[in-house]
């Protein structure tokens, strides 16, 4: 069994907070990509784990081909609503139903790192790539350079223990494991690039509500209750709080880019 029969339900308890605040918060990643990729008209490309549709939109209006899917119907509702044009499905990453080499792109933005297994994931995305694809992929920098590492571990508090060698947010970042993966999968011309970004919040209600609409934040009030959930991340901001009242974290996103 993948990761969408848990992941799915998680993700899905705040969509629109998710969609109208958090994913916002890879602009700078998904920016990045866009130029890397360099889409045009008739460019196929699948989004693996497209939230609500933020890049989607973004790659729609590059006029590429887009694809979406996600392990959470809540987020895939809003998706539609966001790109008509584009195509959505619910689904698993470890298992995908497309024939192969049916795309001439796909990309995962924090999303690999949630698969049960990332090696199922990511060879699963080498299937439906033509002999030509390019796979771009998003995970968190170093933790040392994300001042939004503080939130994960206030999260992580809240959770149950996890089993013994269970992979954190950061386990794909560390000691290029991803790029490890990638290579023994059989990808080629990896390359690496650490993006700057920036997520800010006008005010302290908004940043809480796109940092609550996470999926890990749904399995810490399951685990230990809203109130205490609220609290917890709530003084995990206070460090960030800007004068003028903005909330804001400077970050570093790795944007992995390979071909097949």
């Amino acid at each position: 069994m993948g990761s969408q029969a848990i992941q799915g339900k998680l993700w899905g308890r705040r969509p629109k907070d998710w969609g109208h605040i958090q994913e916002q918060t890879g602009q700078a990643g998904y920016d990045f990509v866009l130029r890397a990729l360099s889409l045009s008209a008739g460019t196929r490309l699948l989004d693996i784990g497209c939230g609500t549709g933020y890049f989607c939109k973004l790659a729609s209006d590059k006029e590429a081909t887009v694809t979406g899917l996600d392990a959470t119907a809540e987020f895939i509702e809003e998706a539609k609503k966001r790109v008509p044009a584009a195509q959505f499905a619910i689904g698993e990453m470890e298992e995908l139903s497309y024939e192969d080499k049916t795309f001439d792109v796909v990309c995962g933005f924090n999303s690999f790192q949630y698969a049960a297994n990332t090696k199922n994931a990511l060879i699963e995305a080498k299937r439906v790539l033509t002999d030509d694809g390019k796979l771009a992929a998003m995970i968190w920098g170093n933790k040392e350079e994300c001042e939004a590492a503080t939130y994960l571990r206030a999260v992580g508090s809240l959770l149950p223990p996890p089993p013994p060698g269970a992979p954190g947010p950061f386990a794909l970042t560390e000691n290029g494991l991803l790029e490890k993966i990638l290579e023994e999968v059989g990808f080629g011309k990896i390359a690496t690039f650490d993006v700057p970004s920036v997520w800010e919040y006008p005010d302290t209600d908004i940043a809480l509500k796109g940092l609550m609409s996470a999926g890990p934040v749904a399995r810490a009030i399951e685990n230990s209750g809203f109130e205490k959930v609220y609290e917890t991340i709530s003084k995990a901001i206070h460090p960030y709080i800007q004068p003028n009242g903005h909330v804001v974290y400077n970050n570093k996103f790795r944007i992995v880019m390979a071909e097949k």
